[in-house]
């Protein structure tokens, strides 16, 4: 167990903290942390439509830098979406305000078939363009960082067309066409991986796979279905770059989820960090896990539960986020409490929840 006391630049408190070393101070962001709650967001979006701003590196870079100016946060995530790459794989994309749209579902063989690989230096150009350009802002003591869709979730969208609850129509072809469905998975993840090697090469600091949909799926499903894909990427990635993975709703997919080979492991509020780290053992960073409405509590609700996350782990392999994205209607305030007390050091009687390798 390596526990260190000097202080650390912002990029190597948080790749410390990948590595799960013991930190006197924790490494703070917010999934969807450069979004709708930020006036200066909005002011942004009243002028140009959502993948605009997506697709325009000087655009994606400003919103993706507003909650490091605004707030402090320890990293800076780029600006974009989970379904980039199922429009650079042939499908039409539509994303406003109201969620996104898919119009031409992958629904059978031939449509799965379809689906093309992409050059990520070519067809999304400007994702890593966009993260070139926020690392020239924010210099080489910032991690920033990168993201793509777990198969399964970019499969339930690129299958149903839109979120809907259940995704029955998603199971129903897992169900019905096995095998055309792991090839799904396959082609999903043969284009993700040299997409996120892209963001990598452009300078990404650790990347993240949000697999929000996988707690839809039975633990016998995940593990034939959504498991293999999500190691794919993460073994191909070569492992010298931190992978964060997300889940949500996946208390009973844990121990599986665990597996899928990524540096750290982020969870919703639902789940225990102490126990999880007992459960799954020291192998493993742990990232959240504050519920998001929290940040709609006075201000003594916000410090204690966030004061209750960062001494969950003693301070050891532990990234402090939300458990799930920071809501629209947030008040800034209370996201900027958040961080402040996040970044707060963890006092000498913190203990950790467990001997880390």
């Amino acid at each position: 167990m390596t526990t260190t006391s000097a202080p650390l630049n912002r990029k190597d408190l948080f790749l410390r903290a990948c590595r799960g070393e013991t930190l006197s101070r924790l490494p703070v962001w917010m999934m969807r942390q450069a979004g709708r709650y930020l006036p200066e967001y909005r002011a942004i979006r009243r002028n140009h439509a959502f993948l605009e701003v997506c697709k325009t590196p000087d655009l994606a870079a400003e919103v993706s830098l507003q909650p490091f100016r605004l707030l402090g946060v320890d990293a800076v995530i780029i600006f974009s979406d989970i379904l980039i790459p199922a429009e650079a794989m042939g499908l039409k994309l539509e994303l406003g305000d109201a969620g996104p749209n898919l119009p031409e579902p992958v629904r059978s063989k031939g449509d799965v078939q379809k689906l093309k690989l992409f050059d990520p230096e070519i067809d999304t150009a400007f994702l890593p363009e966009a993260i070139r350009r926020v690392l020239r802002e924010v210099g080489p003591e910032v991690p920033v960082l990168g993201f793509a869709a777990a198969p399964w979730t970019l499969a339930c969208y690129m299958v149903e067309g839109r979120t809907r609850e259940g995704f029955a129509t998603v199971k129903s072809f897992l169900l019905h066409e096995p095998a055309t469905f792991r090839e799904l998975l396959h082609r999903i993840a043969e284009a993700t991986i040299p997409y996120l090697k892209a963001q990598i090469a452009a300078g990404a600091a650790a990347v993240q796979l949000f697999d929000t949909w996988c707690g839809e799926l039975s633990l016998g499903d995940y593990q034939e279905f959504a498991l293999p894909a999500t190691q794919e990427i993460i073994s191909s990635l070569g492992g010298s770059t931190p992978v964060i993975y997300y889940t949500k709703a996946s208390h009973h997919l844990l121990p599986a989820v665990a597996r899928a080979g990524a540096n750290v492991l982020s969870v919703d509020w639902r789940v225990d960090m102490h126990a999880l780290r007992l459960k799954l053992g020291p192998h493993i960073a742990l990232q959240g896990n504050v519920d998001p409405a929290v940040l709609f509590g006075p201000p003594e609700e916000i410090r204690r539960a966030t004061q209750e996350a960062l001494s969950a782990l003693g301070g050891t392999g532990h990234i402090v986020n939300l458990g799930h994205g920071i809501l629209q209607h947030t008040p800034v305030e209370n996201a900027q409490l958040f961080i402040e007390t996040g970044q707060q050091s963890l006092s000498q009687e913190a203990k950790p929840a467990a001997n880390w390798r």
